[in-house]
């Protein structure tokens, strides 16, 4: 008999760690720093993951299924063959879209009781 496949639900909630490498790999496979650097553009410099901090959330991800190790991109000028390379699973696809949901209905939920208004988002 085929194993169902993992219900993402059973993740969730997502620590904000996770949930931010989990958004630096959603668009393409990268190395840790490749993640660090996704995270610190992406929020402007409001967030820097340190290395240990990093490194040791990608060890549980890699570990619950939730990323994979991959080989270099490709990109001989770019990439260094002594980086390890991450991507999201097809699991961590779907608890990344999970969590977005899930944090979507809490942003929505706090503009119903007046603590965010709509132009401050």
């Amino acid at each position: 008999m085929p194993k169902a496949p993992d219900n993402p639900s059973r993740f969730l909630p997502l620590t904000p760690v996770a949930f931010e490498i989990l958004l630096g790999l959603a668009d393409q496979s990268r190395h840790g720093y490749g993640v660090m650097q996704e995270v610190e553009r992406r929020t402007g410099g409001r967030l820097r993951l340190r290395p240990g901090t990093l490194y040791r959330a990608i060890n549980r991800l890699l570990h619950t299924g939730l990323l994979e190790e991959v080989p270099a991109n490709g990109d001989t000028e770019r990439d260094d063959t002594r980086r390890r390379y991450y991507r999201l699973t097809d699991l961590g696809r779907r608890v990344a879209t999970a969590e977005a949901n899930r944090l979507a209905r809490a942003v929505e939920a706090a503009r119903v009781k007046n603590l965010l208004s709509p132009e401050n988002a």
